[in-house]
Order: structure tokens, then C-alpha cells, then sequence
């Protein structure tokens, strides 16, 4: 197995699990979004930003900007970076309506605020973000990489290609986002990516690294068997009639 090299952030809003994973030696930094705070029953986003960002103060951690139109989107952005120091900003590349936040980024950057340019899909987008960075500002491109592979694409092309563009700047770091399975890890690690953010049980999963393969055959027929004997599989108590076939009976034409 390959040494992991990258960069792995926890993607979760439940603090527990943020608390958890903060002391995981594979962990450096975190990942929000509206999704995971809606599953996680956030009421109050202010309240939860400031006391993840109490607890965990030396990891850069990304808040997403919930607004819907470009000047709310920036002032939202300007207040969720004053959270604290390690704040990213993660703004979309355009609002829902597909009008574009470009003139908002470059703002945003040219002030100062470290950002998280996410739901990044193509080529054309990262193209159009990047001369919009400030050059002395940390940034992160989030590609949704897992997302891209649903429609039947292979986004490691498109990710080698992203980091090649990103030679000349040092302070932008590429994020393979919405990640499926562990090896998804080693795929945005040979394809150039810095970053790759991962849910708490994909990061749990990773204990299995290098695992030797017939241990793992005994251990997954021990846990069939063990939820065989859950669900009753194996009771002993009076046989039950033999099952009547299911195969239809042949019925003479008329």
C-alpha cells in the first residue's frame, strides 16, 4: 500500500465527531456544508462556527456561505471569516441560479479571506477562478470528484489536468471532494489533488489499510454468521413445514 501523502479533512458538522477526529494523527482540517448541518440539527450556524473553531483553533476548517444573491453572499462571506483565524470561506462558483460569483471571489480574495471555491465540476470553472485568487491568499478548489463519477465520467483526466494549472500557484491547493470509498484516497493522491475530504466512516475505514486479505475473508463470514444467528437463522426449535414450490402448476387449454 501506498504511503498516504495528501492532506485529509474530516467533512462533517456533528462535533462529536469533529471533537473525535481533531486527535486523529490523519487529519488536517475539516469540511462543512448546509447538508451536513441540516443532518446534523444545527439551529444556529454563528453559535456552531464559533465553538467548532474554539475547539479546534490550529486546523483550517471550511464554513460555506448560505446566502442566495451576490451582496449577501459577500457580506456573509466577510462575517464567517472574522469566526477566526483558521476559517476557509467555501463560496460556489455561482449562485443557484447560475449567475456568476466571480466579481465576488475576487473581492473576497483581494481582502484578505482565506476561500474554499467549491461544487467545482470543470475545467472552464477552475480556469475562470483562478485569476480571480489573490496570489499571497491560502485557497483551496474543491472538485467534486465522486459526483463527477456518477455521470459515468472518469474525473481523474480532468484532476491531473487541474493541478497542472495550478503550477504556478503555490497557495491554491486542489480538493478531490464527495469522495465513495477508501480508494477514492490513493486516486486523488495519483492525480495530483492536495487535499481530499472524506466523511467520519470513510476515515473510519481506514484502519483496514494493508489489511491481510484472507483475514479479512474469515472476519466478513464471522460477521454472516454472527448476524445469521441475530435474525434467528439457526433457531431450533420445531421444524416448520418444507415450503410448498413455487413453480406454477400447468393448467390443460380448453
Amino acid at each position: 500500500m501506498h504511503p498516504i501523502r495528501l492532506k485529509i479533512f474530516a467533512d462533517t458538522a456533528d462535533l462529536a465527531s469533529m471533537l473525535r477526529l481533531y486527535r486523529h494523527p490523519l487529519v488536517s482540517g475539516f469540511t462543512t456544508n448546509p447538508s451536513l448541518m441540516r443532518k446534523a440539527g444545527i439551529s444556529n450556524y454563528e453559535t456552531f462556527g464559533r465553538m467548532v473553531l474554539e475547539e479546534i483553533p490550529d486546523k483550517p476548517v471550511s464554513f460555506e456561505v448560505l446566502a442566495e444573491n451576490a451582496p449577501e453572499i459577500e457580506s456573509q462571506a466577510r462575517a464567517i471569516s472574522a469566526w477566526g483565524p483558521n476559517t476557509f470561506v467555501k463560496i460556489t462558483v455561482t449562485d443557484r441560479r447560475g449567475h456568476s460569483l466571480l466579481p465576488t471571489i475576487h473581492r473576497l480574495a483581494a481582502s484578505g479571506i482565506s476561500l474554499n471555491v467549491t461544487a467545482l465540476f470543470t475545467l472552464e470553472q477552475l480556469a475562470s477562478i483562478l485569476p480571480m485568487l489573490n496570489p499571497a491568499q491560502p485557497a483551496i478548489l474543491s472538485v467534486f470528484a465522486g459526483r463527477i463519477a456518477d455521470t459515468g465520467r472518469d474525473p481523474i483526466p480532468m484532476l491531473r489536468a487541474a493541478r497542472a494549472m495550478l503550477y504556478n500557484c503555490p497557495n491554491v491547493e486542489l480538493l478531490w471532494a464527495s469522495p465513495r470509498e477508501v480508494f477514492n484516497l490513493f486516486q486523488a493522491q495519483d492525480a495530483g489533488c492536495h487535499i481530499i475530504t472524506m466523511p467520519p466512516e470513510l476515515i473510519d475505514k481506514l484502519a483496514h489499510l494493508g489489511k491481510d486479505l484472507d483475514a479479512f475473508t474469515i472476519e466478513t463470514i464471522e460477521s454472516f454468521y454472527r448476524d445469521a444467528e441475530a435474525c434467528g437463522a439457526f433457531h431450533s426449535g420445531p421444524q416448520s413445514r418444507p415450503q410448498t414450490s413455487l413453480r406454477p402448476r400447468s393448467v390443460p387449454c380448453s
